[in-house]
């Protein structure tokens, strides 16, 4: 791990006040195949409801900035940096804050989920080049970690699943002693949940926290419930809220735990994806969540309105997201805005 002392940072919630947000345009041919010019038209739809609240930079690989600037149009920021893929909730660095007005961007290793696509190594290097591209300090670790593998509420606590962050394919000569260490280390948490589950159909990540919960405010938590009983989630994620239910935050608070019990498929090439709406952006006044169509949006638009009051909720399509392997979170990171010192 690197010796770089960062006990003075901290990651912020989500909720936090945004500088903006960082996206990356579909790449990948082989992943995406006759989708793919659907989800260019989601990933720019994204762009422009988020970009309604704070301001947008979407990166392209280098020859691909005309194509992403025709389809989001002039409300986004586009620049051009190599990539071999297009999930920066998990490429891209996790910004940490000090109270001094310092910001900086922790850059841990990225493998593709465990090597699920190759190549990688523009996406393990985009950090880097991001932080570079914003003059932002880069904090180093060796530990391999997807930004959708934790959700923090900026006073200590972070919640991950057991499923992703031990799984051999990631980091296999750490213990979960270490895994934690380092959590606390580089993101300022003192305080590691461990849920057991992702979502079984989750295979792609192998079972990112945010297809599970996320904080919506200091010691509350919104839970994807399942309503359905032959979901395949339907126990894990009971499992998972009972684990919840029986801790505390890093402040000594029992959890308020808001269930999104609303759950949607959509058809996309022939078969069938799960829209997650759990897995949605928190901008500066605004959610932005996916939808499918379907006729639980509404219900679920509002679960979400009512666990994050004073924002604007937006339901933006994104079955083809979905298809690629992820929603609106997985395909988003935020820049928060650089703490204000007296």
């Amino acid at each position: 791990m690197s010796s770089i002392m960062t006990s003075s940072f901290r990651m912020p919630a989500e909720w936090s006040e945004h500088e903006g947000c960082l996206m990356a345009w579909p790449t990948r041919a082989d992943l995406w195949g006759e989708v793919l010019p659907l989800a260019k038209g989601e990933y720019a739809e994204v762009a422009r409801a988020v970009a309604e609240f704070e301001p947008v930079t979407m990166v392209a690989p280098p020859g691909s900035g005309e194509d992403a600037r025709s389809w989001c149009g002039d409300a986004v920021t586009v620049i051009e940096l190599p990539l071999d893929d297009s999930w920066f909730r998990d490429s891209a660095p996790l910004f940490v804050l000090d109270g001094s007005g310092r910001r900086a961007g922790v850059d841990f290793r990225f493998n593709a989920w465990g090597g699920k696509h190759a190549p990688f190594d523009s996406d393990d290097r985009v950090s880097a080049l991001l932080l570079d591209h914003l003059a932002v300090e880069r904090i180093p670790s060796d530990m391999i970690l997807e930004g959708g593998a934790v959700t923090v509420d900026g006073e200590g606590t972070l919640i991950t699943t057991e499923q992703c962050l031990l799984h051999p394919n990631r980091n296999p000569g750490m213990s979960r002693q270490d895994i934690e260490a380092e959590l606390k280390a580089r993101l300022g948490v003192t305080k590691v949940i461990w849920l057991p589950y992702g979502g079984l159909l989750d295979t792609e990540t192998d079972g990112h926290v945010d297809g599970v919960c996320a904080f919506a405010a200091p010691g509350t938590v919104v839970v994807s419930l399942p309503e359905d009983p032959v979901h395949p989630d339907h126990a894990r994620m009971r499992a998972n809220r009972a684990v919840l239910e029986a801790t505390s935050d890093a402040q000594g608070r029992p959890l308020k735990i808001i269930d999104i019990p609303q759950t949607s498929f959509a058809d996309v090439s022939g078969g069938q994806v799960e829209v997650s709406y759990l897995n949605f952006y928190v901008a500066n006044g605004g959610v932005v969540v996916p939808v499918a169509g379907a006729p639980q949006d509404e219900a679920a638009l509002a679960t979400i309105a009512a666990a994050y009051p004073g924002r604007k909720v937006v339901g933006v399509r994104a079955p083809a997201i979905a298809y690629g392997g992820g929603g609106v979170h997985c395909i988003t990171q935020q820049i928060p805005a650089a703490p204000r010192t007296a």
